[in-house]
């Protein structure tokens, strides 16, 4: 491993470049069905023709799994957006128009985001009447089958030295809703701080996409709900403000 490049190290996770490969290293912290899930969405996602890195191997060492896939050289449109703030709103319509475009894919085997959230909803430890009624309005909403990445955030864009754009880490993709999707994008924004970015996200996906805030913001508090499964002590309080608001104007 001697061209061995860290681009991002965590206390359970290591992502790094290996001469022409990209390598996702999990300790044993993971579970092994989540990180195989991960590798078989990507692999899922690929095979309908959206442009995501390839996956080459799933490797077994003494302290965890890693997943092997193809490097893509470029940048992130996050780090596009530190370096040229003065695009700012060009590549953050180009970020919109690769979410647009994913949610034409329908990949059938992934799992169903309702069914996601159902789930993530029942886990929750929130308000039983509020579980209730967010478990209803759930079951309310149109089921579609659209690609939906799950965490469709600039840092998970890469714009290629090809000039092409690829979307990255699929560990949490499903089939639904977009306006899911965008909802859920648009409350990460918000859960970091980035209100202006948030707004004018949505501003731009409302635009791209035809349809209105109203409809995309139905789709918060179960998102946050959900969202607050995930048992990060730092985000609850907020996400909880956002899961009990019963509508949104």
């Amino acid at each position: 491993m001697a061209d061995k490049k860290v681009l991002l190290k965590r206390p359970n996770k290591e992502i790094y470049v290996d001469g022409d490969v990209l390598v996702k290293k999990f300790d044993k912290s993971f579970r092994k069905s989540d990180i195989l899930n991960e590798a078989i969405n990507q692999t899922r996602v690929a095979e309908a023709g959206l442009s995501v890195p390839e996956i080459y191997d799933i490797r077994l060492e003494d302290d965890g799994y890693s997943i092997v896939m193809q490097y893509i050289k470029g940048k992130s449109l996050e780090e596009l957006m530190k370096e040229e703030p003065e695009k700012r709103d060009e590549y953050l319509t180009r970020f919109v128009e690769a979410q647009r475009e994913m949610h034409k894919y329908n990949v059938p085997l992934l799992n169903r985001t309702k069914e996601k959230f159902t789930r993530k909803l029942y886990e929750a430890n929130i308000d039983g009447n509020i579980k209730y009624e967010l478990l209803m309005r759930l079951e309310g909403m149109p089921t579609h089958f659209k690609l939906c990445h799950g965490d469709f955030d600039p840092s998970n864009i890469i714009v290629g030295d090809d000039g092409k754009t690829y979307i990255i880490d699929w560990s949490h993709a499903t089939t639904g809703n977009g306006s899911a999707d965008a909802a859920r994008t648009y409350l990460m924004f918000k859960l970091r701080g980035k209100d202006e970015l948030a707004e004018k996200y949505i501003d731009i996906y409302c635009r791209l996409n035809n349809t209105t805030r109203h409809y995309i913001f139905k789709w918060l508090p179960i998102v946050a709900a959900s969202q607050s499964v995930k048992g990060k002590p730092e985000e609850r309080d907020f996400l909880l403000q956002w899961a009990t608001v019963v509508e949104y104007e």
